[in-house]
């Protein structure tokens, strides 16, 4: 709980913010206590307050979800039994419970204006405390049932759906059909809304009559016109039915934590090749084994010599890179000044120089501290926060960031791949945008088949990539397809971030087997590295070596065996010899330590400042700084190879593979809408016929509600980890310079039309013949539109989220209360005649009342038949109705068309600004 602090504070916060918006729309002085419509008012109040309650448990959801891979560990590994997890997590989330019933309560109770007894107070605290713990255990049995979190999510949204419809104020219970009647009996919120309601209509308040035609109160006249219960013990029924679900649904999380396994295989992709290799090697033929140091010892590159130019199908220019004085400095951290530091600026690189050239594999090392990726950062122009000092060339030519990510390419440590694409259309991806516009697509996929063969990914050419951890690629397949992303480009130099970190001797080899490659080509190549086997290292030519502070300590030759450092380094007095067979990497970080640096009492820096190699490398960055006569320098007439249509495009193209790859995504979506509309069908079986009373109109009503709340929530909150992954990847292709934010976004909003079109059409076919709306075509596209579009915005809403804060789980938080506001003022449980003056512009400015007024006024706005009040006396014609009761007019059908599109504008345009202005990844 601790660690999840900010999200119950959150929680407790949003509980106090909505608890003064609801006691601020039913304000006592706007409320009355003289007709059934008024009841209606209360009823709304009391409905919206449990709905309040039961959305509060959702969080449990993404919060245990992103639990599971360590519980499940753990039970594997035999460390505790489930219960011994979940019942602490029960008797632990009981206070909470408390603290959010009891300010529900406290905050709203007596400013709405409930019964004034104090006994009738605490019973509905104690109703929603009992509420508030059901609410918790049924979406924990939602996450561990779900166990991913867009299925667990789906699942929890068609929980929330069942138990809400079902639930007796959506649909009354006389107008549920025989065959879901069972449904409202299962309903814990039958019980929560049976129980708030005879705890507050027969009260005081209601026991005035309520006419002349009938002997019966107010009260017990609201709950039989509603078809709720009218006894006083079914207060205690609703709290024994509340806990007792509360006690099953922890039986149940604990079963499901017990036994339920996560979805998917947990295995990386093998290539054939690579089973051979391994079944050879396990019988013992040792030909077989090829190491590292057996690969130099032919490659070459330590005598001088290079393999055959491979992966020239396209030309690149040769660039050496240079820089000299970089410093870098960044805002010292409010943590670090509370500390005791002074300065307003730490300085993270302190007068680095040094120059990285072609065909030559340069090594960036230091201890964890030493500055060694924050150098790679600043040179690679990746850092996107600090002030950086000095001077960077590119064979001459002042280095200009535009230019340089073109003939550039840099291999992050955490390989970020679009996890529904295969190798090889991630590497045709980055080829397509990278690659100059002149060249043809045969050019490009030959370029990418001949990258693919350099790294030795031509086996798993179709392979899905997945995800890191879960499926899909090895982590040593990822490096090098993040390799391969790169060269695809044809950089001239690039940058790789630790690429052997986190891999086995076998897998550290083959990767460095690639890179050697690549510098046989004659490319610039730099990596950093970290703590490295004696024979990576060696596989190096030069070395840039850093110590903590972010100093320079050697920077130069490494020779072979590594001779040349370690003469350097033992030239130094007091510095131990390398024992025979000690790596180097090992020995030279042992003994440049902050620790031997005190015991001998010298600053390494300070020695190579002052030594010839400094003084060399000097005169060598002098001459590398200045062009050379034949020399021009790097120059493109766009910042990107492709024009924003192509880029949009492409993405587009990108989109719509990873889309149709997600059944998680897709499928998931689609099914759920199928079953919503043949659940809600069959619940609200011919309703769109049925017009005799009020409350049959109010039914109808409720289905739609319902549909758009619970559709559009699901796709919203379904939608915001694809987007969030989507968005990480795209850091880096944007940080390439493949594509402009702009493109990108739009990609993302355009592959939802089609998948946002099939699921109304679907939706509306299904339901709106089973409702027996009339059958007109005019009609049933009306309700098609209404419905495209409201999904749609609840889809744009859930990205637009997601793109306004750092991930998914942020973006769920932020986008629920908002939820929340939607429901309360569509216009369903207060209509807007009944909204206090002060609150009525949030009404016109809700997305979900502008869909409500639109399908109810399209299926009932014109409709002359004559309709019988809540009163069971006057009638009036159906339009009349809804513009006396509801305030919904016919003339303002085009209006809300024009409206329900417009929020789908406005929130696709605010999730293109987002993505272009925002960026959460700080460097």
């Amino acid at each position: 709980m601790k660690q999840n602090a900010f999200i119950y504070v959150f929680k407790f916060v949003q509980v106090i913010i909505f608890a003064l918006i609801t006691m601020t729309v039913f304000c006592r002085t706007t409320m009355h206590h003289k007709t059934i419509d008024d009841g209606n008012i209360y009823l709304g109040s009391l409905y919206f307050s449990m709905v309040i309650i039961l959305f509060n448990g959702f969080t449990e959801v993404p919060m245990l979800v992103a639990k599971l891979p360590v519980l499940y560990k753990h039970r594997d590994l035999h460390f505790y039994p489930s219960w011994a997890y979940t019942l602490p997590s029960w008797l632990l989330s009981i206070p909470t419970s408390i603290i959010e019933s009891a300010t529900w309560v406290a905050v709203t109770y007596y400013t709405i204006g409930y019964d004034p007894l104090f006994s009738r107070f605490l019973q509905q605290f104690l109703l929603y405390f009992s509420l508030h713990q059901m609410s918790l255990g049924l979406f924990r049995v939602m996450g561990s049932l779900g166990r991913h979190m867009i299925v667990a999510n789906t699942f929890g949204s068609f929980a929330m759906l069942v138990v809400m419809t079902l639930g007796g104020f959506i649909i009354s219970r006389d107008s549920i059909p025989s065959w879901w009647i069972w449904g409202y009996w299962v309903s814990p919120l039958m019980y929560a809304q049976n129980a708030a309601s005879v705890n507050e209509f027969l009260g005081h308040n209601w026991q005035k009559s309520a006419g002349n035609h009938t002997s019966d109160s107010l009260g017990l006249a609201l709950l039989k016109e509603r078809s709720l219960f009218s006894g006083n013990y079914w207060y205690w029924i609703g709290i024994g039915a509340l806990l007792g679900y509360t006690v099953v649904f922890n039986i149940l999380f604990t079963l499901f934590l017990a036994h339920l396994n996560p979805w998917g295989k947990f295995q990386a992709v093998v290539s054939r090749e690579e089973l051979d290799e391994r079944e050879k090697k396990r019988k013992g033929d040792d030909e077989f084994v090829v190491e590292l140091r057996e690969y130099l010892q032919h490659s070459g590159s330590i005598h001088g010599k290079y393999f055959k130019n491979r992966g020239m199908v396209l030309p690149f220019q040769p660039l050496s890179l240079s820089f000299s004085n970089i410093n870098y400095y960044v805002d010292v951290p409010l943590g670090l000044k509370e500390q005791g530091i002074l300065e307003d600026r730490l300085q993270l690189l302190v007068n680095i120089t040094g120059a990285f050239r072609p065909s030559v594999l340069t090594a960036l090392v230091g201890v964890s501290g030493a500055g060694k990726t924050t150098l790679m950062d600043v040179l690679a122009g990746r850092k996107t926060g600090g002030t950086i000092e000095g001077d960077v060339y590119i064979s001459g030519f002042p280095k200009r960031q535009e230019t340089f990510a073109r003939i550039s390419g840099y291999c992050e440590q955490n390989d970020v791949h679009s996890p529904c694409l295969t190798v090889v259309e991630s590497l045709l991806f980055s080829a397509c945008l990278r690659l100059p516009a002149d060249i043809d697509s045969e050019t490009q996929r030959a370029f990418v088949h001949e990258v693919m063969e350099l790294v030795e990914l031509t086996s798993l050419s179709g392979a899905l990539v997945g995800l890191p951890g879960v499926d899909g690629l090895s982590t040593e397949q990822r490096k090098r397809l993040t390799i391969a992303v790169e060269l695809v480009a044809n950089p001239s130099i690039v940058f790789m971030d630790e690429p052997t970190s986190g891999l086995d001797a076998r897998a550290a080899a083959i990767v460095m087997r690639t890179v050697r490659n690549i510098v046989n080509t004659g490319r610039t190549i730099v990596c950093t590295i970290h703590q490295p086997s004696i024979d990576i290292f060696e596989s190096f030519d030069e070395l840039l070596f850093m110590k903590r502070g972010g100093e320079l300590i050697y920077a130069g030759p490494l020779g072979q065996k590594s001779c040349e450092l370690v003469k350097y380094f033992e030239s130094i007095e007091g510095v131990q010899k390398i024992k025979p067979g000690h790596n180097p990497a090992a020995w030279m970080l042992d003994v440049t330590s902050s620790t031997e640096e005190h015991r001998l009492g010298v600053d390494f820096a300070e020695i190579y400042r002052n030594s010839n190699l400094c003084q060399r490398n000097k005169e060598l960055i002098e001459v590398l700084s200045k062009p050379s006569n034949t020399a021009k320098e790097v120059e493109f007439p766009t910042r990107y190879s492709q024009s924003l249509y192509s880029q949009f495009v492409a993405c587009l193209w990108k989109q719509n593979l990873s889309y149709w790859r997600n059944p998680q995504y897709t499928a998931v979506r689609f099914f759920y809408t199928v079953i919503i509309s043949l659940m809600l069908g069959t619940i609200c079986w011919k309703f769109g016929s049925k017009r005799d009373t009020q409350q049959q109109l109010f039914n109808a009503m409720g289905s739609m509600y319902a549909a758009v709340l619970f559709i559009g929530i699901t796709n919203a909150t379904a939608a915001q980890p694809v987007v969030s992954i989507e968005r990480f990847v795209s850091y880096r292709e944007r940080a390439a310079g493949m594509y402009s934010a702009l493109p990108f976004a739009f990609a993302q909003v355009f592959i939802e039309f089609p998948y946002v079109l099939a699921q109304s059409t679907i939706y509306s076919s299904i339901f709106y013949a089973m409702a027996a709306f009339e059958w007109s075509a005019v009609k049933f596209l009306w309700y098609l539109f209404f419905m495209y579009f409201s999904i749609m915005y609840f889809t744009f809403y859930g990205m637009m989220t997601t793109a306004i804060t750092p991930n998914h789980n942020v973006a769920s938080i932020i986008a629920a209360p908002f939820y929340m506001l939607w429901n309360l003022f569509s216009g369903f449980m207060i209509p807007y005649k009944r909204i206090p003056l002060w609150w009525r512009w949030y009404y016109w400015a809700n997305p979900v009342a502008w869909t409500l007024y639109g399908l109810l006024v399209s299926q009932y706005g014109d409709d002359e038949r004559r309709v019988k009040l809540s009163d069971g006396i006057h009638q009036v014609m159906v339009k009349q109705l809804l513009e006396d009761v509801m305030g919904y007019k016919h003339d303002f059908l085009g209006v809300s068309a024009i409206m329900v599109v417009a929020f789908c504008v406005f929130f696709s345009l605010v999730f293109a600004f987002a993505i272009k202005a925002f960026n959460f990844q700080r460097r």
